[in-house]
C-alpha cells in the first residue's frame, strides 16, 4: 500500500519532467518550409492517383479473366 501511495505522489513530478523534456525536444525539431510541404504533398497525391490507376487496370484484367473462366466452366 505504501508503494502505491509513493507512486501516486511521484506522478505529478514525473508528468512535469515529461512535459519539460517534450518542450525541449520540440525546440530542437527542424520544421519543413511551406514550399517543402507543398511539394511533398503534390508528390504524395500524384503517387496515390498513379497507384489507384494501376490497381484499377489490374483489377479490370483480373475481373475479366475470372468472369471468362467462370463462364467457360459453367458451360460444361
Amino acid at each position: 500500500m505504501a508503494g502505491e501511495i509513493e507512486a501516486v505522489k511521484a506522478w505529478p513530478k514525473a508528468t512535469k519532467d515529461y512535459i519539460d523534456e517534450l518542450k525541449l525536444e520540440m525546440r530542437r525539431v527542424t520544421w519543413p518550409s511551406r514550399k517543402q510541404v507543398e511539394s511533398t504533398t503534390v508528390v504524395v497525391l500524384v503517387c496515390v492517383f498513379a497507384f489507384a490507376a494501376y490497381f484499377k487496370v489490374v483489377d479490370t484484367i483480373i475481373e475479366g479473366t475470372v468472369t471468362r473462366a467462370i463462364a467457360a466452366l459453367s458451360k460444361q
